[in-house]
């Protein structure tokens, strides 16, 4: 854990505790791995779409006590979701307003962009440890909230919150949004923005510019080895310098999931943010799944 602090000596010592605090928490608690809830999924793909599956999830309330009694480090969620989760359970977990969000309502045809529906400010009376935002590296919008973010983080840091980043390619350029170069660019990119945490998807096996080939098998990196991709995506952010956790995805089975999670920590990965895998479970295999998950890691 103080490996992992000493990254972070720059920033402010409210933020720095904020940090620990997420580390600190729930059953990865001192093993410097960290695993978060996120329940934005009912604005990105619509509350039915997210929720059918288990009903409970209709309830904002549901999720924040699933990431309370299951254990995981964190739970992040869009604006409404955290006035709920805060007001009912201030202090008892830490929590992370997801500042943007994007809807799946949208024409299909138009560049991925994300509206901002919360502000630095709504964290801070929340009582949130840290926000989070979410970037489309490929998109034309991007260069515009790459702007926007560094206004955002700026605020954000100067109060002591922790900045995480949601690192997506996507776009009319990127031919494969989860390609292993394509991953790794958008890692850098993320760790360039200043963020803390960065979270991308796991990493294929392809590869969309060959030109790489010979590099990556100079560096003895066996792509069909998912702990080794993973192994390289860290280096990607500054060398390991900074905290890079992985998406479970869409909902999985579970041994599946655990497979992923095994390779992320043979990888020397930071962690997961697992979503649908979780609240889309019934409430008492979410929360043992939260228990295997755990056990990958320590």
């Amino acid at each position: 854990m103080q490996k992992i602090l000493s990254e972070y000596t720059h920033e402010n010592p409210a933020l720095r505790g904020n940090l620990y605090r997420i580390f600190n928490h729930g059953k990865l608690s001192s093993t410097g791995k960290i695993m978060i809830l996120p329940v934005d999924q009912g604005i990105e793909h619509g509350p039915d779409a997210s929720f059918l599956s288990n009903p409970d999830g209709y309830d904002p309330l549901y999720h924040v006590k699933l990431a309370i009694d299951s254990g995981v480090s964190a739970y992040a969620a869009p604006l409404g979701m955290i006035e709920v989760a805060a007001a009912n359970y201030p202090g008892v977990i830490p929590m992370i307003l997801k500042l943007n969000s994007s809807n799946s309502l949208k024409s299909k045809d138009s560049e991925p962009y994300q509206a901002m529906i919360g502000h630095v400010e709504d964290a801070v009376k929340l009582g949130c440890v840290g926000i989070g935002i979410t970037i489309y590296p490929g998109s034309n919008n991007c260069d515009d909230i790459l702007e926007q973010v560094q206004h955002i983080f700026q605020s954000a840091k100067t109060m002591g919150l922790v900045c995480i980043i949601w690192c997506y390619p996507r776009g009319v350029s990127i031919k494969d949004d989860t390609a292993f170069d394509t991953i790794c660019y958008a890692v850098h990119i993320g760790a360039i923005t200043g963020a803390h945490i960065i979270k991308v998807k796991l990493p294929s096996a392809n590869v969309t510019n060959t030109k790489f080939l010979d590099g990556y098998a100079k560096l003895g990196i066996n792509l069909q080895n998912l702990s080794e991709r993973v192994k390289h995506v860290k280096k990607c952010a500054f060398d390991g310098r900074r905290i890079v956790l992985f998406s479970g995805g869409a909902a999985k089975d579970t041994n599946s999931l655990l497979d992923e999670i095994k390779s992320i920590s043979d990888g020397g990965g930071d962690g997961s943010i697992v979503g649908r895998n979780l609240f889309q479970r019934p409430r008492s295999e979410a929360i043992e799944l939260v228990q295997q998950i755990s056990m990958r890691y320590t």
